[in-house]
C-alpha cells in the first residue's frame, strides 16, 4: 500500500476508534443517569435515558455501515482486521449496555409511583455505582490502548455476580416478609438483573480488545460465582 492510499486507510481505522469512544461514552452516560434516576426517584431523568437510547442505536448503525464498507474497500489483514471486527464487536456490545439501561429507566418510571424501598434503592445504587465503573475503566483502557487495564477488568468479573447474588437475597426475604413489597422487589429484581449483564458486556469489551492487541482468544475461564438469579 502505498503512502497516498495509506492515510486515508490509517485516517479510517482512527474515526472508527474515535467513534467507539464517543459510543462509549454515551452509554456510560446512560448507565449512570439510569441508576441516578432509581436513586433519586427522578422521572424527569429516566425519561431522558429512555429518549437518548435512539441516540445509541443510530451511532452504533453508522459504525457497522462504517466498518463493512472498509473491511470491503480497504480490505485489511493481521492487526488491521482485528482493530475493525474489534469495533463492529464493541459497538454493538455498547449498544445492547445502552438498551439494558433504558430497560432500568422504564423500570424506575414504574418504582416513582410505588412507595419507596430506600434500603434496596440503596442497594441498586451501590451495585449499579460498581457496574458504571467497570465500563468506564474498560472503555478508558481501550481509548489509552492499556490492555492490562482492561484485563483488570476482566479480572474482576465475580465482584458484579457477588453484589447481584447478595442482593438477589435481600430482595426475597423482603418479598416474604411483606407481601406489599413484592411488585416493587420484582421490579428490582430485573434492574439488578440488567446491571449483572451490563457488567457481563464491559468483560466482554476487555474480551475484544485483548483479540484486537494479541490476535488470541482468552481461554481462561471469566472469575465468577455461580449466578443464583438465573441465565446471565
Amino acid at each position: 500500500m502505498n503512502q497516498s492510499s495509506l492515510k486515508p486507510y490509517v485516517n479510517d481505522l482512527n474515526h472508527l476508534s474515535a467513534e467507539i469512544a464517543r459510543l462509549g461514552g454515551l452509554a456510560e452516560a446512560q448507565v449512570a443517569d439510569a441508576v441516578e434516576s432509581v436513586a433519586r426517584r427522578d422521572v424527569a431523568l429516566a425519561q431522558a435515558v429512555v429518549q437518548r437510547d435512539a441516540k445509541l442505536d443510530a451511532l452504533q448503525a453508522d459504525i457497522e455501515r462504517s466498518t463493512i464498507r472498509l473491511i470491503a474497500t480497504r480490505q485489511p489483514t493481521g492487526r488491521e482486521l482485528r482493530k475493525a471486527v474489534a469495533a463492529l464487536k464493541m459497538s454493538m456490545s455498547l449498544e445492547r449496555t445502552g438498551d439494558l439501561a433504558k430497560n432500568i429507566a422504564k423500570r424506575a418510571l414504574v418504582l416513582a409511583e410505588a412507595e419507596p424501598i430506600t434500603p434496596l434503592t440503596r442497594s441498586i445504587e451501590r451495585m449499579g455505582k460498581l457496574v458504571a465503573g467497570r465500563l468506564k475503566d474498560v472503555l478508558d483502557a481501550y481509548t489509552a490502548s492499556e490492555l492490562d487495564r482492561a484485563l483488570d477488568v476482566w479480572a474482576r468479573d465475580n465482584e458484579v455476580d457477588e453484589h447481584f447474588n447478595s442482593l438477589f437475597r435481600e430482595l426475597l426475604t423482603y418479598m416474604m416478609s411483606d407481601a406489599r413489597t413484592i411488585n416493587s422487589c420484582a421490579h428490582l429484581l430485573f434492574m439488578a438483573k440488567n446491571l449483572e449483564r451490563i457488567g457481563d458486556h464491559a468483560t466482554n469489551l476487555a474480551e475484544i480488545f485483548h483479540y484486537e492487541i494479541t490476535g488470541e482468544e482468552m481461554t481462561e475461564s471469566r472469575p465468577r460465582w455461580e449466578s443464583i438469579g438465573g441465565e446471565p
